[in-house]
């Protein structure tokens, strides 16, 4: 076999070493002249093709399907299945890698995950996806940088002060180590130091640090790998240690958060919000929160967990918030909502603010209005942008009385068009986050009988799922946009089609699930979606969010992270997107039967 097969591309990827070397061994190049069939619809194939050079047509009789160029391979299904659902045809002048079909099986029956790759159902390629992830994750940890972890900031106090002084200025600062300043040098004493001198050396609380305070300060930079904290730690035996960039000290690592960034420490988070006893705290908490993604994400935690990880994060937030600024007519008379993906459970790198109020009674307007801009504003300082369609508690229109709520449903039911259609949609997909809980219940459920029934309503209101192509072609190539630089957007092409699809029929059936997956699921229980299909689209919205996450997180700040340019994915990335969009495109032709969304 010639030395230039990439070996890198999938599934060839998955291959030992020695299983790379056999099939170099086995692999032959063979020419096809333009139009000559090199596998035949409905014919067995003698071996798997690689195309090195030129286009192969995939056709269905007539109906050409796809067109494979370098590096693609066909046809698996001949291979597995004995023979070809499709005829392959060259294009133009081709040439072609031929791994003999005994070798190719072999293979296959040797190595689960290259034989992962033949599978026809995209869940059975996603779950293989997962476990790769799963190997590398503990080696992209390991080379996260100190300056991505949680440091204590520093906090510094004079050689000379007293015991009792140092122990008042770590509980202001909620910190268990300071920096000791003794003319030119530095050093650190910690809440052990303290007790160990008061308790075990009874020695008075008026004593000077100086005396306890150790000047062997061992310390990092910021751009130093977390393997390399870790060792230090270990082999030094020390339970924190300090950063200096060069210039300065610029904060504490303990150990707990060390060990919190490795195995994951959104419980920790959720303790220091629950602590909280200040906006600064809160907004404190805030950062972890938006820390936490990355931290999950590096340590291949799925999706669908982030998601729900982050959105419990920001509901712990936002009622702790609620508890600290809301006067006690609103906690005790209102329920304050979460919308849109976090209302979902479906939120994951911080966008804009989605949230509401539902009062039981009227209260006193002095109160709300001031409670409605001190909300908005706690939480655009803690990093949560203003939404830019103003679905947020400081707009009258969504923190007011449930009455009036109610009489909005019953307008925006009677009298449909763009804007009651997403308000619709903002407030099915609502979340209780803090105070009465009951109040969203019966506002969901005056929501949901008024649209019980309404046929024509609910087809008007299924019909945004049209509202943006699937950037999917005739020739299952992935559609790009040269004017979003060669990309396609993943929430316009394949993650909205799913999420309105799923709430108009999860709306139509009055489920009360919020999240798309669990929505999903319980279409499929009561029958609505056959059970392999909900599968697929369950699978297909994970792998989707997944694809919209990592280009979140890549993104620079204040980039949507929606784009994705299939040039920057990799061969089974953008088999696997393909795959996606057909999964979307057939879903899309599902709702649009169920709906009759033809009358349009």
């Amino acid at each position: 076999m010639p030395n230039a097969f990439d070996a890198a591309n999938a599934p060839f990827d998955r291959l030992t070493l020695q299983e790379v070397e056999t099939l170099r061994l086995a692999l032959d190049i063979d020419y096809f002249r333009p139009g000559e069939t090199i596998i035949a619809q409905n014919a067995s194939a003698s071996a798997l093709f690689v195309v090195i050079k030129g286009t192969v047509e995939e056709r269905d009789g007539g109906d050409l399907l796809a067109l494979l160029g370098p590096k693609d391979s066909f046809d698996s299904r001949a291979l597995v299945h004995g023979k070809s659902g499709h005829a392959f045809v060259a294009r133009e002048e081709t040439l072609c890698y031929t791994c003999p079909k005994g070798v190719t099986l072999s293979l296959i029956q040797r190595n689960p995950r290259f034989a992962s790759f033949f599978y026809r159902e995209i869940s059975h390629k996603l779950d293989e996806l997962a476990r790769d992830e799963e190997e590398r994750r503990y080696g992209s940890l390991m080379r996260a940088r100190v300056s991505e972890l949680f440091l204590h900031p520093p906090a510094f106090i004079d050689a000379s002060d007293t015991i009792e002084a140092a122990g008042h200025r770590m509980r202001e600062i909620d910190s268990n180590a300071l920096f000791v300043r003794d003319g030119e040098r530095i050093g650190i004493i910690t809440g052990m130091n303290l007790s160990k001198a008061a308790v075990l050396r009874r020695q008075p609380i008026e004593t000077p640090v100086r005396e306890f305070a150790h000047f062997d300060v061992v310390t990092l930079r910021p751009d130093d790998f977390v393997s390399a904290a870790l060792v230090l730690m270990t082999k030094r035996n020390k339970r924190r240690v300090a950063v200096h960039d060069g210039e300065r000290y610029i904060g504490i690592l303990e150990d707990i958060d060390l060990l919190g960034f490795l195995a994951g420490s959104a419980q920790v988070v959720a303790g220091r919000i629950d602590r909280a006893s200040s906006r600064d705290d809160l907004a404190v908490a805030a950062r972890e929160t938006a820390a936490q993604v990355r931290t999950l994400r590096r340590q291949g935690v799925k999706v669908e967990v982030i998601g729900e990880v982050v959105s419990d994060l920001n509901a712990r937030l936002f009622s702790r918030l609620f508890e600290m600024v809301a006067p006690d007519e609103i906690r005790a008379g209102g329920c304050l909502v979460v919308m849109g993906s976090e209302g979902r459970g479906e939120q994951t790198v911080r966008t804009d603010q989605d949230n509401g109020l539902i009062l039981a009674r009227p209260v006193d307007k002095a109160a709300l209005d001031a409670f409605r801009i001190s909300f908005s504003a706690a939480l655009a300082d803690f990093g949560f942008p203003p939404c830019p369609g103003n679905v947020m508690v400081r707009n009258p229109i969504w923190s007011k009385p449930l009455s009036d709520y109610l009489a909005d449903f019953r307008r925006w039911v009677a009298l449909p068009d763009e804007v009651a259609h997403m308000n619709v949609a903002i407030f099915y997909d609502a979340s209780a986050a803090a105070g009465d809980a009951r109040l969203l219940a019966e506002a969901k459920a005056a929501l949901i009988d008024l649209i019980r029934g309404e046929q024509v309503y609910l087809a008007h209101f299924a019909h945004a799922v049209d509202a943006f192509a699937t950037p999917i072609g005739l020739f299952n190539n992935l559609v790009t946009s040269e004017g979003k630089g060669d990309a396609l957007d993943l929430k316009k092409g394949g993650i909205f089609p799913i999420v309105h699809g799923v709430r108009s029929l999860a709306i139509q059936h009055g489920l009360l699930e919020t999240a798309t997956d669990k929505r999903i699921a319980r279409l499929c229980d009561i029958g609505v979606l056959q059970a392999e299909f909900a599968r697929e689209l369950r699978e297909t919205f994970h792998f989707l969010l997944m694809l919209r996450l990592d280009g979140q997180l890549a993104a620079s700040a204040g980039a949507s992270g929606t784009l994705v340019r299939p040039s920057s994915l990799s061969s089974m990335e953008r088999d696997l997107l393909r795959d996606a969009f057909q999964v979307v495109k057939q879903f899309r032709s599902l709702i649009r039967s169920h709906f009759n969304l033809g009358m349009f």
